[in-house]
């Protein structure tokens, strides 16, 4: 989705993935090998005017001494924050961002302390490489507790009091190098087993939105970033507490593609390109739904007016993004009646 953005833009892409099976392979240059191969790093550096990412659980590290051959952006710093759920909450309680009580955990004493003093419900994570529900635990009883540890043990990890949220939404913003700032309205995403399984937006609600915005942008500003960047929270007694930032494009941003002025994905790359940020105004009521484990019917779905689909071309294995659908409609009412009509005809696997 980012080379199809660049190109229309006299952009060229290229990429580094272990497989050239891979949605960008189909689209660009695609050199294989792994994600922190120094020599094939080094290779991608040499032949790209800015190096960027799309996934955050990729190293630090490896990135780090490339900024010699090109620009990286956002930067190796921003990266490693995201890595680390303890960082990430330590930035965020810094620039005064509510975050979930929580407590560093090595030991199961330290579980046992952190039980204790947070409480019961929790959830005991693992502090890197976890996304979509990976690494994750729900705590309701010290049975539960046990069977954590027992799986979770030898991991760093971060003890978090449950939040009883209503709501889940998330905020996506681009800011290039000069400093120009763009947001996207707040969508509020709808999540199983710790995956997206869809997102509606724009959700309206003034008050939250504004201070969302505010929370983005000192998280840009703190970490001079540069390029999209994504900040989930919970909505919890009407107020957000902040769960966790991507420093990327985000999968609840995929509706801006027909749901925007502008996409994340361009964005993304005037970002990081010195080019001027595009309108981020909103074309209609939109929803984003992902196709996990298996495609729907693609007659079927594109019987529906407003809808954009999207197939990437992947291999299909259980819980695997293969793709999403765009709805898109000028009245949030017809925007919900075909978000029904949609999810009757899609089975997640």
């Amino acid at each position: 989705m980012l080379a199809l953005a660049a190109y229309p833009l006299g952009l060229q892409c290229e990429f580094l993935d272990r497989d050239a099976a891979t949605p960008g392979g189909q689209v660009a240059p695609i050199l294989v090998g792994e994600l922190d191969d120094a020599q094939k790093l080094k290779q991608l550096a040499a032949r790209v005017d800015v190096l960027t990412f799309d996934w955050e659980n990729i190293s630090g590290e490896a990135l780090a001494p490339l900024r010699r051959l090109t620009r990286i952006r956002p930067s190796p710093m921003a990266l490693r924050i995201s890595q680390d759920r303890l960082h990430e909450k330590a930035l965020f309680t810094k620039l005064s961002i509510p975050v979930a009580p929580h407590a560093a955990v090595d030991t199961q004493r330290q579980l046992e302390r952190a039980l204790s003093r947070l409480g019961l419900p929790g959830v005991l994570k693992t502090r890197r490489f976890g996304y979509d529900g990976k690494g994750q635990a729900l705590i309701r009883s010290g049975a539960d507790a046990q069977a954590a540890w027992a799986r979770l043990a030898g991991e760093a990890l971060i003890y978090e009091a449950f939040q009883p949220f209503s709501r889940e939404v998330s905020i996506i913003g681009a800011r290039s190098a000069r400093g120009e700032v763009a947001y996207y309205p707040l969508a509020a995403n709808t999540h199983q087993d710790g995956i997206l399984r869809y997102s509606v937006a724009p959700y309206s609600n003034r008050r939250l939105e504004k201070a969302a915005a505010v929370y983005l942008r000192r998280v840009m500003r703190a970490l001079d970033y540069v390029g999209v960047l994504a900040v989930e929270f919970f909505v919890v007694g009407g107020r957000l507490v902040a769960n966790e930032m991507a420093p990327r494009v985000h999968n609840s941003g995929h509706w801006t593609i027909e749901g925007c002025v502008t996409s994340q994905f361009e964005n993304h790359l005037r970002a990081i390109c010195d080019l001027p940020l595009g309108s981020t105004r909103t074309l209609g009521a939109a929803a984003m739904i992902n196709f996990l484990g298996t495609m729907p019917s693609r007659e079927r779905l594109l019987d529906i007016e407003g809808l954009s689909y999207h197939d990437y071309g992947k291999a299909p294995r259980a819980g695997r993004k293969l793709g999403h659908c765009t709805i898109l409609k000028s009245r949030v009412a017809d925007r919900n009646r075909a978000l029904r009509q949609v999810l009757s005809l899609v089975e997640w696997t």
